[in-house]
């Protein structure tokens, strides 16, 4: 879990300050195009939607822009037709990496996925190679500051998660993807504010990586992050807290 954390942790202190802004939203847009094309156009009835929408409004995108990708989801406004794809492959120090993308093109994903991973020390695997090693969970970030441990603890259980930490300056909450609206919801029943929420992949062992290595997998990483069609890059990397600092 730690690995994910940390990488997820620059991700969002980046996005604050991210000039990329604009392909920020390019991402979230495919993302709630393709669950309402999928589900629905209603967030209430849709929960992949709902957490596309809330990831969207918390990003500070506006609600025009999230109104106009449901309508193309759901047909009512000519949109591109996105297909889901994850490739699998292995980072600098044998970091598995497991890539999730939406395009609309499979023969330009690939090739631009292959390119980064060559470029930066990785390698493309084949179906299969690396995605035994994750489970897909939900992940809720509450701010210390405004709540307790216990308090955070007792909602979120009651809700169905399975674990809470302290992280820094916030509480992480792990759910099973099955119960990752519900514990939200308990924990926002309770009156605790949520920061922010995903589903994730979570590796269930982790490789220490440090030195160069972990410069190299970083920007690995951040190089997949810039493609157009990638959504989101899951790693089972244990980042040395040097490399981060530096990153």
């Amino acid at each position: 879990m730690a690995g994910h954390n940390k990488w997820s942790k620059i991700k969002r202190k980046k996005g604050v300050n991210d000039a990329k802004r604009g392909a920020l939203f390019t991402k979230l847009i495919r993302e709630i195009t393709v669950a309402a094309r999928e589900g629905g156009g209603e967030p209430d009835f849709n929960p992949r939607l709902r957490l596309a929408v809330d990831t969207a409004k918390s990003n500070s995108m506006p609600a025009e822009n999230i109104e106009r990708a449901i309508k193309k989801g759901t047909g009512e406004l000519e949109g591109v037709d996105y297909q889901e794809v994850s490739y699998e492959g292995y980072g600098p120090g044998g970091v598995a990496l497991y890539i999730e993308c939406l395009t609309d093109n499979l023969n330009r994903s690939v090739a631009d996925v292959r390119h980064a991973l060559g470029k930066h020390g990785g390698s493309l695997g084949t179906s299969g190679s690396v995605a035994w090693q994750f489970e897909r969970k939900g992940l809720i970030y509450i701010e210390a500051a405004g709540t307790t441990e216990e308090a955070v603890f007792e909602a979120a259980i009651e809700g169905g998660a399975e674990d809470v930490k302290p992280e820094d300056d916030e509480f992480v909450v792990t759910t099973p993807a099955s119960d990752f609206h519900a514990v939200q919801d308990a924990i926002k029943a309770a009156g605790i504010d949520i920061k922010e929420a995903e589903l994730t992949m979570v590796a269930s062992n982790e490789v220490a990586v440090a030195g160069k290595e972990a410069e190299r997998l970083l920007k690995l990483m951040d190089a997949l992050d810039d493609l157009d069609d990638v959504q989101k890059v899951h790693s089972n990397g244990d980042i040395d807290e040097a490399a981060l600092a530096e990153a």
